[in-house]
């Protein structure tokens, strides 16, 4: 190319710093328009001071090889920065399943076989299942939600492995999550090569994983960033060409959540935006709390949900990012507790607290995040929206169509395709493109 393609890129979370970067290396001229203040969407640290927290407790596993990936190419070493350990399900009285290293499938059979939690019958019963999904290529009917796919395993099994990590990876309840997503997610996870099911999980603050690393190595290749800034108007001009709050680019990336992305470009493409307008959403909540002197058997540790239980999470701070007594209680697909009210859930939490981990005396609650539309519903049969919105103007972001759930690697993923789009056009021959497997 004579000259660098102007790119705007529309939203500063994961998906499109991802973009950003991405169309920076294939020789864009990169503008970047962010609506908060920081970078780092719903991944993000909202506090400067101890104690460091963010909006949420994000995992990573070893099969975020694109995040991964990078990461390293903005200058972050994830050794330092993540703690890797082996998938480990362990509950806050009882070890459950714990996987060794080694080939996936081998892995995966040292692992079950070696869980005492469950019985030979129950054991035997879950490498059958997985068997016939390693059969059939972990496909199932579209239409299945994983209560129905996992029907036939051992109570136990669907208790203590499917529904946490369904609700872990899909943010979704399992009675009406997709089958489909799901197997996707254990194809990757469990059963895509060495390491591949590893945790992730952060020992700093998000900001420092991503979206500062990434800014600043956009800003050292001339990109431009304007934050707290919300784009007002986005314009189709000539030859493809695009006006976005007045200036002119050769492409635009949006990477901003689905509303906004449908107002932006309502009337440019109205089925694209009704689209992603009508998608649903899970919320998030997260309970910091305090108890000096307490320590978990691990650094993540999974809890029995409950009518009055309702994390299925919590992480241990002092033994991640160097805060003792600092605990992050997780609620997935929350929307009952959001409903019933902030604190509501947080003495809910502080309940379960003491009847789960037996702590005893003061707790105090720092601080209760919720995260409203952390994730689209990954429910049955839905459909997503495309990344080509129209030519030109491609979409990025975890809702975009293709096989992953509302995950960073999901971001990343779009994100990066996103950028190849833009930059390269008419490697799209004008029909619509999802994220690569």
């Amino acid at each position: 190319m004579d000259q660098a393609r102007r790119v705007a890129v529309i939203g500063g979370g994961w998906a499109g710093l991802a973009a950003a970067v991405r169309a920076t290396e294939l020789g864009a001229q990169v503008t970047v328009f962010e609506m908060a203040a920081q970078l780092g969407g719903r991944a993000r640290t909202v506090s400067a001071q101890a104690p460091l927290l963010d909006n949420g407790q994000h995992i990573l596993i070893g099969a975020y090889r694109e995040t991964l990936d990078l990461m390293r190419r903005v200058g972050v070493d994830p050794g330092q920065l993540l703690l890797r350990t082996p998938l480990r399900l362990r509950y806050p009285d009882h070890e459950g399943l714990c996987l060794p290293g080694g080939h996936a499938v081998a892995s995966f059979l040292r692992g079950v076989l070696a869980c005492q939690r469950w019985t030979w019958r129950e054991r035997i019963a879950l490498l059958m299942q997985s068997s016939l999904w390693l059969i059939v290529g972990f496909r199932c009917a579209p239409g299945l939600s994983v209560a129905t796919l996992c029907a036939r395993l051992p109570e136990a099994v669907r208790r203590d492995l499917v529904e946490p990590l369904c609700v872990a990876a899909l943010n979704t309840p399992a009675s009406r999550a997709s089958a489909q997503v799901f197997l996707r997610v254990l194809k990757d996870a469990l059963f895509s090569g060495p390491g591949s099911a590893d945790l992730l999980l952060p020992r700093r603050p998000l900001g420092e994983l991503l979206p500062k690393p990434a800014a600043l190595w956009l800003k050292d290749r001339a990109a431009e960033f304007h934050l707290a800034c919300r784009v007002q108007a986005l314009q189709a001009m000539d030859q493809e060409r695009w006006r976005v709050d007045g200036k002119d680019y050769d492409a635009v990336i949006l990477a901003c959540p689905p509303a906004e992305a449908a107002r932006l470009c309502q009337a440019l493409a109205p089925t694209w935006a009704e689209q992603a307008r009508g998608l649903r959403y899970e919320p998030i909540i997260t309970v910091y709390l305090r108890k000096p002197g307490a320590r978990l058997p691990a650094p993540m540790v999974a809890l029995h949900e409950s009518a009055k239980a309702p994390a299925q999470f919590v992480f241990d701070h002092g033994q991640l990012s160097s805060q003792p007594g600092i605990f992050a209680f997780v609620i997935s697909g929350a929307q009952t507790w959001v409903d019933a009210g902030l604190q509501a859930a947080g003495d809910a939490v502080t309940s379960q607290a003491r009847m789960a981990l037996g702590w005893q005396g003061p707790i105090e609650h720092i601080r209760i995040l919720a995260e409203k539309r952390a994730t689209f519903a990954c429910t049955p049969d839905l459909l997503r929206p495309s990344m080509l919105v129209a030519p030109g103007l491609v979409a990025a972001g975890d809702f975009i169509a293709g096989p992953y759930p509302a995950t960073l690697e999901g971001a990343v993923r779009s994100g990066l395709a996103a950028a190849a789009v833009a930059i390269s056009p008419c490697k799209t021959g004008g029909k619509s493109t999802t994220m690569s497997a």
